[in-house]
């Protein structure tokens, strides 16, 4: 089938978890026809300023910015930004002409698809989460269309707009085969005798995730041996973590067989070594685990709106799929429940099957799909 040529502009970002899948719906409507332009907007200062462009798209910022915890002087400045930021949609939306405007949720992806709606430019929605946050409710309302990656949907949005397509993931994570793992083990320099934890506190890193591991360090490791792990601790906290580790090893503490990284590039070859893996439960991580089948223990964020990561991984554990653990409970019990999954061999092949069943691949193509009927 041959695609026409279309104008899109793409709004969200914030975290990995929103660019990513942007990113693969960028590179789905430019592989039907590499005559598609196509416009990223994001937040000012946020990470899709960087990531995107290295992507090779173009970006615009808005000073849209998320409503702070308590009492704050940036709260204040949040109403003008919301009216600075509608205006200049209008104006990215007039001057670039979009046959479509494209949400993947994140700050920019609201005052975007409003104006679009105001507008009469037809609006899609990616909802990646289990739960729909209160923007997507609103705007969900006049969307032509809303991509989930859950059932159930139409508690949050009409049912006659809904199409299931799953979570697009970047297109380099797969379900792993024995030459992919012994690349992933060599690639990370571990013994591909032992067995490999991957954690994964996302593209910025997590406190508890990290305070899990610290923890569990300076227990001595109990239940790691025969254990490797690979600790991608975020941006946010390398230095600290780099800092404990310099001392841990100078304590003669076991920090042997545990390599520590801010970010982890090869994330197909990071699922491809890890035996199971420890994560939030952000969407596009919940996605990319069930496309790899990895059986996992997740932690979801409690500093996330509506509480949806814990939405998105019950959908998991309900299922056999995954684990649970809380955050406010994983800095004594994470690191025990994870060695202790890892070697009961008959439960992990069984989470490994059940995820794999979750899997929802060819995202990107559906939701790709469904853009062009509508323009």
């Amino acid at each position: 089938m041959e695609h026409k040529a279309i104008r899109a502009i793409i709004s969200g970002g914030g975290t990995g978890g929103h660019i990513f899948p942007a990113v693969s719906i960028a590179n789905k409507l430019r592989e039907l026809n590499p005559g598609s332009e196509i416009l990223f907007v994001g937040a000012e200062g946020r990470m899709e300023m960087e990531k995107v462009p290295a992507s090779g798209y173009e970006i615009k910022a808005l000073p849209i910015t998320g409503l702070s915890r308590g009492f704050s002087k940036a709260n204040l400045a949040l109403p003008f930004k919301v009216v600075r930021s509608l205006r200049m949609a209008k104006r990215i939306i007039r001057e670039f002409r979009p046959d479509i405007a494209i949400g993947v949720g994140g700050y920019a992806s609201a005052p975007l698809l409003y104006a679009a709606q105001r507008l009469g430019i037809p609006t899609l929605i990616q909802e990646q989460n289990g739960f729909a946050g209160l923007t997507n409710k609103i705007l969900g309302r006049k969307a032509k269309r809303i991509c989930v990656a859950y059932e159930g949907m139409e508690r949050f949005f009409p049912k006659d707009r809904i199409v299931l397509t799953g979570n697009p993931v970047r297109s380099s994570i797969k379900e792993a085969n024995a030459a992919l793992r012994d690349e992933g083990t060599a690639f990370y320099g571990f013994n591909p005798e032992k067995k490999h934890i991957l954690i994964i506190g996302g593209s910025l890193g997590s406190r508890t995730l990290n305070v899990s591991m610290k923890n569990w360090i300076d227990a001595g490791c109990p239940g790691g041996e025969g254990v490797e792990v690979l600790w991608q601790c975020g941006k946010y906290y390398w230095k600290e973590v780099d800092s404990f580790m310099e001392a841990a090893a100078a304590e003669g503490k076991k920090v042997v067989g545990i390599v520590h990284t801010d970010f982890i590039a090869r994330m197909d070859l990071a699922y491809a070594m890890a035996d199971m893996v420890i994560s939030r439960s952000g969407a596009s991580s919940i996605s990319e685990l069930c496309i790899a089948g990895k059986a996992a223990v997740f932690v979801p964020s409690p500093n996330v709106t509506e509480d949806h990561q814990t939405h998105n991984a019950m959908a998991l554990v309900r299922r056999g799929a995954g684990m649970l653990v809380k955050d406010s409970e994983a800095p004594e019990i994470l690191m025990k429940t994870a060695v202790e999954l890892l070697a009961d061999g008959k439960k992990m092949a069984e989470m490994e099957k059940n995820i794999r069943q979750m899997a929802l691949p060819g995202a990107a193509d559906a939701i790709a799909g469904e853009i062009y009927r509508l323009v």
